[in-house]
């Protein structure tokens, strides 16, 4: 019998009948705090007030939020603030001239240099005319199908699972009539492209994916698999201007980076294929590794039979079982032939001959794999969105006792060819314990019931823990033992949220997800990364991805992605409104099981302290909390 359980109430796999260790962790606060004065420039004597008014195109004050940057001549930024429903109103502004930037979603980016010298200690009034968005061609990294009419959204979508599934003539049917719906579809043609090379009609693949990129020259998917199909008809000279376009479209894939370093090693030119390789390493970090077997190539071509050896044999410690590696290496410790060293042995890499395909297509991209788009220019300050952003955590922290919630969960099982099972539905009285239970040390706890009798009911005996947690990376507690950069301001959901990554540290100790096999059994800490979403307005996290660092070949554990989306959430009874989980997605490969799992949430009730007398708990709830089930999966004080 086997339990996982997640250190610090984060995600949790619980398999088979071992009951659940107790799901608390205590995090120690760091012995230094985040700074808490973020203030900016000089003490004046005489202050101005700064009225702005951000109107449309048509001069009307425009609707929702817009993030203005109030920045001094030599690029110093003055402050960072969001106008609501058109205005802004800053008090106490040094007289000075000021460059004020605005952001704003469905606008273009403005710019108006304001001189507040003149007015000394009077009202400066500003007003800024936002432009339209010209419409700019998005680069397509993945399926993009909502651009589609339905009908042709709908055979698209069959033919994808048909492809899947190796259903070549129902695919073709479904490609025929999508393309028929929509025969300017870069999506279709692509699609069809991969139909055609399935069935080993290539000349027919490449004309495809080339008109593809005749209807839309920035198809990320459609430059790869051209290049591709080139490098394997030994015409890199060709596929060399596609793959520089793949980057520009995407210049932080590091696939694109990869399959750009094989094609400058079939051309010979190494010291560019070593750069490409270098830079996918940089970009993916493990996921990239294989790539150290491009630069091996590249060092043996060049005569540098030592340090091709030395990488090749640092790339086996970390992947004893790539029998390719291990052949490479072989032959480049028996001979000296450039054959042999450049040759046959270097194969392409599985991993990126499946970045054109479908097969792969059930795991969402990892978080390092691209950096999303965000506005040119807006500037971030790091610290001041992190110490607002624990602000809202602590206020979190502060205003629960424990909320219930009815979740939803919905589970698929995919198969090795990418194919998912016919999903699998349950429906739980969900409740969550947060509580910081004494300075410095926070404690998070789970418990779920269903109409059953079965303490736990989760498809597979796999129990998800831990998703009202994560969002405590961000606590002052725990913020410190993670790398964060701020990537810049995104436009996310109608909205501008700054986008901010982060990385467990190797330095800090591991505190926030941990699996242990057993009651008694080795723990084994999961190093976590990710990407942040953060609204510019009120600093709630509204969305939050995480990623293994690297797979525990110990557990078999493989991939674990998760994916939660935050929402407002208003308590009338205490008129509290909280940013809590309203979904989130969960995908892992564990022991070669992959399964995909949503869970949803709504009918949130808070009980909290004060009003606990005053508001009755469903009776599950109240039976959950006075009796804490045992057994597989459950959470136990």
């Amino acid at each position: 019998m086997v339990a996982h359980k997640m250190k610090y109430a984060a995600f949790v796999l619980a398999v088979g009948s071992a009951a659940m260790l107790p799901g608390r962790v205590l995090a120690q606060a760091p012995s230094a705090g985040l700074p808490t004065d973020f203030g900016g420039g000089t003490n004046w004597v005489q202050r101005t007030v700064l009225e702005l008014y951000i109107q449309g195109p048509n001069g009307a004050a425009i609707d929702g939020t817009a993030l203005i940057t109030l920045s001094r001549m030599n690029g110093q930024v003055y402050t960072q603030m969001t106008a609501k429903a058109g205005y802004l109103h800053l008090s106490d502004v040094p007289p000075t001239e000021y460059k004020v930037v605005v952001v704003a979603p469905g606008f273009g980016k403005a710019t108006k240099d304001i001189d507040a010298t003149s007015h000394g200690a009077g009202i400066v009034k500003v007003t800024i005319q936002l432009k339209a968005t010209e419409e700019e061609e998005e680069a397509i990294t993945d399926l993009e199908l909502s651009s589609l009419p339905p009908k042709a959204q709908k055979a698209t979508g069959r033919a994808i699972e048909a492809l899947r599934a190796n259903k070549l003539p129902d695919a073709r049917s479904h490609l025929e009539t999508a393309n028929r719906l929509a025969p300017k579809s870069a999506e279709v043609n692509y699609l069809l492209g991969i139909y055609s090379k399935q069935m080993n009609d290539r000349v027919q693949a490449k004309s495809y994916w080339t008109k593809a990129l005749e209807l839309y020259p920035k198809h990320y998917r459609s430059l790869l698999s051209l290049s591709q199909e080139l490098l394997s008809e030994n015409k890199a000279d060709e596929a060399l201007p596609y793959l520089s376009r793949a980057v520009q479209t995407e210049p932080t894939s590091w696939r694109a980076h990869a399959i750009y370093a094989e094609a400058y090693l079939h051309q010979g030119s190494t010291e560019e294929a070593i750069q490409q390789a270098e830079r996918a390493l940089e970009l993916g970090h493990g996921q990239a590794a294989i790539v150290q077997r491009y630069i091996a190539a590249a060092l043996a071509k060049r005569g540098e039979k030592d340090k091709a050896v030395s990488v090749l044999q640092a790339y086996m410690k970390d992947n004893p079982t790539d029998a390719s590696a291990k052949k490479q290496l072989e032959n480049l410790k028996l001979s000296s032939t450039e054959k042999t060293q450049v040759g046959e042995d270097v194969e392409q890499p599985v991993a990126l001959a499946d970045v054109t395909g479908l097969a792969s297509s059930w795991l969402p991209p990892d978080v390092d794999e691209r950096v999303p788009t965000v506005e040119p220019g807006a500037a971030c300050q790091l610290d001041e969105v992190l110490r607002q952003t624990g602000k809202r955590i602590e206020e979190l922290v502060g205003n629960v006792d424990r909320f219930t919630a009815t979740e939803l969960v919905s589970h698929e099982s995919i198969n090795k060819w990418g194919i998912s099972s016919s999903p699998e539905q349950r429906k739980y009285n969900y409740v969550v314990s947060v509580q910081e239970v004494a300075p410095g040390f926070l404690n998070v706890d789970e418990y779920r019931s269903n109409n059953t009798n079965t303490a736990l009911d989760f498809p597979g005996g796999v129990e998800t823990h831990g998703l009202p947690a994560m969002v405590l990376i961000f606590h002052p507690y725990n913020v410190g033992s993670f790398e964060m950069s701020c990537e810049g301001l995104a436009r996310w959901n109608g909205g501008l949220a700054w986008q901010v990554h982060f990385r467990q540290r190797k330095d800090k100790p591991n505190r926030i997800r941990e699996y242990r096999l057993g009651m008694d059994g080795p723990a084994y800490p999961v190093a976590m990364k990710g990407r942040a979403w953060i609204a510019a307005d009120t600093f709630q996290i509204t969305r939050l991805e995480t990623d293994l660092i690297a797979p525990i070949p110990e557990i078999r554990l493989i991939a674990d992605h998760t994916a939660i989306e935050y929402g407002p959430v208003q308590f009338k009874n205490r008129k509290v409104n909280m940013w809590l989980p309203q979904s989130a997605e969960v995908y892992y490969d564990w022991k070669g099981r992959r399964v995909h799992r949503r869970h949803s949430f709504n009918n949130y009730l808070l009980f909290s302290v004060d009003d606990r007398q005053e508001i009755a708990a469903p009776k599950a709830a109240q039976e959950m909390l006075a009796n804490p089930p045992s057994g597989p999966g459950t959470s136990r004080r």
